[in-house]
């Protein structure tokens, strides 16, 4: 395996491009532990062979898939989706996988941050992580890209940025002392402005309720194209999601962005609030240092869990009563791109969404075909 940069992305010159710019192709993993998905993740299978033919309709997918799995995901998944072995613990590839930067002239290189399953010993969802901690890295040496290693405990689902030099960000996460306890908002700040090749950073408080990342950014808002940002919104006034959405909403009209812009805020209704039927838990297996998932516990579903592809938005339908609406929402703030809804229940009962189990790779040199 490739050996990693010694200088910094913004020290290079290299920053974070949003993700409505162009793309490669996009990366996802297949799931398969038992212990996560229900039923020996055979529904979270079809649910992701569903969200890579989506995607699939307007750039390429490759699919990350453990050798046991390989003639399985190959049924599942339509032809032109590219099947790689890879090994991994579960399959969440906004967090395991690359963060790709680029400079002025459209090099790509790839930022491996440090993982630790949300948590490590002190909250972390599963231990072992040591093959998850690997494929970043495996990623990047398949599409010949360059490799900077972050020393920061970080996942892509934890930020958010707009490529012109401002990134989203929440308390709850970045500072949790399971991530990085050695190092002050300051020194996090400094990272992230070496690693992502950001100027500004806004920092919201708390991500979505029940949130088991600690409140990644990426399930409560996101850039729509720079200057324009859309965060998850609970009219319910006893929902605890209320008072959140609410923080969120007065911190991004207070804020102004790396180019002095005062930002435009777009709600997107919260489905439900869901929850974990008791027949899902019951297929769930159980398993030491796994995260046990309880029937009744709400789960922390989200419109903005969605993926921004080449002319399109493939987006999770959650909840009949508010699929129609967050459309209708998305299509407004993405004039320019055909909107895709794929029911995403059974990825929600694994903890994430679409946007958790996708990562793409931007379009630029060393990154033109399928990466």
């Amino acid at each position: 395996m490739s050996r990693a940069l010694a200088s910094t992305p913004a020290a290079d010159g290299f920053h974070m491009p949003g993700e409505f710019e162009p793309h490669a192709g996009c990366w996802m993993l297949w799931p398969e532990r038992p212990d996560n998905w229900r039923e020996a993740a055979r529904p979270a299978q079809l649910a992701f062979a569903q969200v890579a033919a989506a995607i699939a309709q307007f750039e390429p997918v490759t699919m990350g898939v453990s050798r046991a799995q390989l003639k399985r995901a190959r049924a599942l998944l339509p032809p032109g989706v590219r099947l790689v072995a890879m090994a991994h613990d579960d399959c969440w590839m906004r967090d395991v996988g690359p963060t790709c930067v680029v400079d002025r002239r459209r090099r790509v290189r790839g930022v491996d941050w440090r993982f630790n399953a949300w948590g490590g010993l002190a909250g972390g969802l599963y231990f072992p992580w040591d093959r998850d901690e690997r494929v970043a890295r495996r990623v990047l040496d398949l599409g010949g890209l360059a490799r900077y290693r972050a020393p920061l405990v970080n996942e892509g689902g934890a930020i958010h940025v707009d490529g012109q030099g401002t990134a989203l960000v929440t308390e709850e996460c970045l500072l949790n002392p399971n991530r990085n306890p050695h190092l002050a908002r300051a020194d996090i700040e400094q990272r992230l402005r070496e690693y992502l090749g950001v100027s500004t950073i806004i920092w919201l408080g708390k991500g979505v309720f029940n949130d088991e990342t600690d409140g990644h950014i990426d399930n409560l808002a996101c850039f729509a194209r720079p200057g324009v940002v859309c965060v998850t919104w609970s009219e319910r006034r006893r929902d605890p999601q209320h008072a959140i959405s609410l923080d969120a909403w007065e911190r991004l009209h207070a804020a102004r962005d790396a180019r002095g812009r005062r930002l435009k805020v777009t709600k997107l209704p919260m489905p439900g609030p869901l929850t974990l039927s008791a027949r899902e838990a019951a297929g769930i297996a159980r398993r030491a240092g796994t995260r046990r998932r309880v029937a009744g516990e709400r789960l922390a579903a989200s419109y903005v869990n969605f993926y921004i592809a080449n002319r399109g938005i493939v987006m999770p339908l959650l909840d009949a009563r508010s699929d129609r609406l967050a459309a209708q929402r998305l299509k407004g703030l993405f004039p320019g791109r055909r909107v895709t809804g794929v029911p995403a229940r059974e990825v929600l009962l694994g903890g994430g969404n679409i946007h958790c189990i996708t990562q793409q790779i931007p379009l630029g040199r060393g990154a033109r075909k399928r990466s």
